[in-house]
């Protein structure tokens, strides 16, 4: 039986971060990991690229943070965007700053991170025990005892001092986050807010034109409604997928309609195409230009105001022509004109499946969690960080910060724990 100080359970952004920082303070670390390599999930981010983090103070991260973002207060004091950057550098990543703050490896290379991260693992004699699933913790009167792992062939106990337990949620399961960490916790006591997926994207019941498949649409406005009302909104970037919308502001969107969509409620996203023009002020312009258009026909407007791939969604609901003079417009059609463009709305089906989903929310309550050690509040001696706590963000960096913030912060408390 195999005996450490530490035992990390994931090789993730905060499994990798926690079992630096213990073996920084001079313990004996093992992590085990069911994948056969480090950072599985962390290769595939932000497009292959790896959003490392972002620049912005901790109070703008906090404005990204969901539900509970003051938890986060001492963890970010301890380890923050700066600490990490400093970090993968000295490790020999070179990084670049982009819009938003956005932080990538410079080499474009998401698997960059986590192989740099490991490489100082070995240089601290961290043990790996890749392709081994924790099956359960082992506790006594004193806490946390160690992990039984299952090593495929066999089944083996790790006594250990302190475990960290960094399994990820349940988003992108391929790369091993497939909920088992839930069930760890759950079997010592922790409860666990039910998982959803956050970041998705969102399935329409209405069918998506065939010829809309793709298609980007930039600086637009994306509002959420239910029950009559609009509760929340982004601005920027979305697209149009078979299925239905997806893009940066539909995922931002993604965790407050997955949220009403769990609890029954009708939700409509409707698309504003001309943000920048009020009703009255789109009214105008669209007036001016029947006017100047004379006897051309209504489709050669149509491609004036619109992406070519929604002349034939706007043609058919409004019910115009194509052939259609554009004089003989009629104010009826051009109020309908001006309405989708305003509003063209959807009704969701519901989310894409955890597969598609790039975080989840739900988790571990941050309430069972000692916020200035990451320890939890009913077993001594295990540890929590990364994704597995009921916390996740918006895109732009903000939720590998997360992992990073807590997976350090509990490395760096049962580092100085065990033994003890």
């Amino acid at each position: 039986m195999e005996q450490y100080d530490v035992i990390v359970v994931g090789a993730g952004a905060s499994g990798l971060l926690a079992a630096m920082r213990s073996a920084e303070t001079g313990r004996r670390v093992v992590i085990v990991e069911k994948k056969r390599q480090a950072g599985t999930k962390m290769r595939i981010t932000g497009k292959g690229r790896c959003n490392i983090t972002n620049t912005a103070s901790s109070s703008v991260f906090f404005k990204h943070i969901h539900p509970q973002p003051r938890f986060l207060k001492h963890a970010f004091s301890r380890f923050f965007s700066g600490d990490i950057i400093d970090l993968v550098n000295q490790l020999g990543v070179a990084t670049e700053e982009e819009r938003g703050g956005r932080v990538f490896p410079k080499s474009g290379q998401a698997s960059d991170i986590p192989e740099a991260l490991v490489r100082r693992l070995h240089e601290l004699q961290v043990t790996f025990y890749f392709g081994c699933r924790v099956e359960a913790l082992l506790s006594g009167k004193q806490g946390v005892e160690g992990v039984i792992v299952d090593r495929g062939n066999a089944k083996e106990k790790i006594k250990g001092q302190s475990v960290i337990l960094c399994a990820g949620g349940k988003s992108y399961p391929a790369t091993g986050s497939d909920g088992d960490g839930y069930e760890l916790a759950r079997s010592v006591g922790h409860s666990i807010t039910t998982p959803h997926q956050a970041l998705v994207p969102l399935e329409t019941k209405e069918s998506i034109h065939p010829k809309m498949v793709d298609l980007i649409l930039k600086n637009v406005n994306a509002s959420v409604w239910w029950e009559g009302k609009k509760h929340t909104e982004a601005f920027g970037e979305m697209f149009f997928t078979k299925y239905g919308l997806s893009g940066a502001i539909i995922l931002t969107l993604s965790r407050r309609v997955v949220e009403q969509i769990n609890q029954e409620r009708s939700v409509q996203i409707a698309i504003d195409l001309k943000p920048a023009l009020d009703d009255k002020k789109l009214d105008n312009r669209l007036l001016r230009d029947i006017e100047k258009a004379n006897k051309k026909l209504a489709i050669n407007l149509f491609k004036s105001w619109l992406p070519s791939a929604l002349i034939p969604v706007f043609l058919d609901l409004t019910e115009i022509d194509p052939k259609t003079p554009a004089h003989q417009i009629t104010a009826g059609q051009r109020k309908r004109i001006r309405k989708l463009m305003k509003g063209l709305t959807y009704t969701i089906r519901g989310p894409r499946s955890f597969r598609e989903s790039i975080v989840t929310a739900g988790g571990i309550p941050t309430g069972e969690i000692h916020s200035r050690t990451m320890e939890s509040k009913l077993l001594p001696n295990l540890y929590l960080a990364g994704e597995m706590i009921d916390l996740d963000a918006d895109t732009g960096g903000y939720n590998l910060q997360i992992a990073y913030s807590t997976g350090w912060l509990a490395g760096d408390s049962s580092g100085h724990s065990a033994g003890r």
